[in-house]
């Protein structure tokens, strides 16, 4: 089942006019009847020396656009304490029964994608959701701090009942750029270290399918800032447990291709070109990639 997620230099060059004034004399030399033949012999050499395909001097060759990053990301499955405590990055969370099923299961759905590398954040829920996805690509997983869960502080451990009924409530989910967790960090500040971590990992593997298992939060501010939404926004956006939200990103820009994914990423393995018109087999993304289906 897909869950739908509704969001969403030029280098200027200087150049110098230089202006040349000439001095005409007080009397003009006489002009000559203009010599037809002349001029059309004329014309015809010069567009013979001119003309690129007649001299075999063959165009420059267009820069190649630069190499896109997928960069799959991915949210840990559940825990016993998944939608009723608000558990943050207390030590010992381990996934659930139905969570070790559920990584299992993402790691099936990603079984056939050309994975590069494997990242999560240092807790057992994500290391734990991160497993079965490497393994199934021979890759040992990297721990990632700039993509951990959020510092709740104080709240950490808090039931998330009680927790609604506080003042600073209202704020995370009205506004949540303005939220700072009592002892702990602010929302914003989780977003800004959750982008660099991105960054360097997208940086690292260009051209290269990558996946990152990190936390709601975490996750849905990179939403956010990749889809060009304001954090104060960043509410509206559900990211549910191992579900999938997928970019592709480049010097040129990002493009999200999947958001709150729980079904099949098939759409995404890169399709071989057959032999025809356009000469030999070449690699080809699937239609998410060209931006052609979005869920």
């Amino acid at each position: 089942m897909t869950a739908y997620c509704a969001l969403e230099g030029r280098a200027r060059g200087t150049g110098t006019i230089e202006t040349v004034t000439d001095t005409v004399a007080d009397v003009e030399a006489p002009v000559a009847a203009p010599d037809l033949h002349a001029d059309a012999d004329g014309d015809a050499d010069a567009e013979a020396t001119t003309n690129p395909a007649d001299t075999g001097d063959a165009e420059p060759d267009k820069p190649k656009p630069p190499p896109s990053t997928t960069l799959l990301l991915a949210r840990h499955a559940v825990t016993a304490e998944t939608g009723s405590m608000l558990s943050g990055r207390k030590p010992g969370i381990d996934l659930s029964d139905k969570g070790r099923e559920q990584a299992e299961a993402l790691g099936e759905r990603l079984a056939a994608l050309p994975i590069a590398a494997v990242y999560a954040s240092p807790i057992e829920r994500t290391m734990q959701t991160a497993a079965p996805v490497a393994a199934r690509h021979g890759l040992t997983v990297r721990t990632l701090p700039g993509v951990i869960e959020a510092d709740y502080g104080d709240w950490t451990g808090g039931k998330l009942g009680d927790l609604a009924k506080e003042d600073l409530w209202r704020t995370v989910q009205r506004a949540p750029s303005r939220a700072r967790f009592p002892a702990g960090e602010s929302l914003a500040e989780m977003q800004v270290r959750m982008v660099a971590a991105l960054e360097t990992v997208v940086g690292d593997h260009p051209g290269e399918t990558v996946v990152v298992v990190s936390h709601a939060d975490p996750i849905k501010s990179a939403i956010a800032h990749y889809t060009g939404a304001h954090l104060d926004h960043f509410q509206r956006i559900v990211v549910s447990p191992a579900s999938v939200t997928v970019f592709q990103l480049s010097a040129h820009g990002a493009a999200m291709l999947k958001c709150n994914d729980t079904g099949s990423l098939d759409e995404l393995i890169p399709k071989q070109k057959e032999d025809g018109a356009d000469g030999a087999a070449s690699d080809e993304g699937g239609d998410a990639a060209k931006g052609g289906n979005r869920t």
